[in-house]
């Protein structure tokens, strides 16, 4: 099976996984409501770039994360990643937001963690809704 870490960050392919990470961060929190986009406001006004940084530092965890997904997904005959995800959401979702908690938890910084932690009640929900999005990514670079 194809190692999804391997492939999405190799020298040549991750900075366009990254690039394409933030745009995906992008287009979910502007279908949001007023608390997500109040929390990311926040963070990228404390920290310019921090988006960025945080998709290019999490990527390794976070396809560690959607490897068994992907295993399953090729196993099953394939078709849309994204939709695999989908069927899989809250699974996928609590896989993904623990690599985020982990990071949040660790954080020294006060406003991101209390942005964090101000958004995550509803983080199952809003990663589920990025799912199609993220296996379209994934299976972009992944194929």
């Amino acid at each position: 099976m194809a190692d999804l870490k391997q492939i999405l960050t190799a020298q040549d392919v991750r900075p366009n996984v990254v690039a394409d990470g933030v745009t995906l961060v992008e287009e979910e929190v502007a279908e949001k409501g007023l608390i997500i986009k109040g929390a990311y406001k926040t963070v990228t006004a404390f920290a310019s770039g921090i988006i960025r940084d945080a998709v290019d530092t999490l990527l390794p965890d976070m396809l560690a994360k959607l490897q068994p997904f992907w295993d399953d997904f090729q196993a099953s005959g394939g078709g849309e990643f994204g939709d695999f995800l989908a069927k899989n959401g809250e699974a996928a979702s609590e896989a993904l937001l623990s690599v985020t908690d982990e990071r949040a938890k660790a954080s020294e910084r006060a406003p991101i963690r209390k942005a964090y932690n101000a958004v995550r009640p509803s983080g199952v929900k809003n990663v589920e809704a990025a799912l199609p999005r993220l296996g379209a990514l994934v299976q972009k670079y992944a194929g």
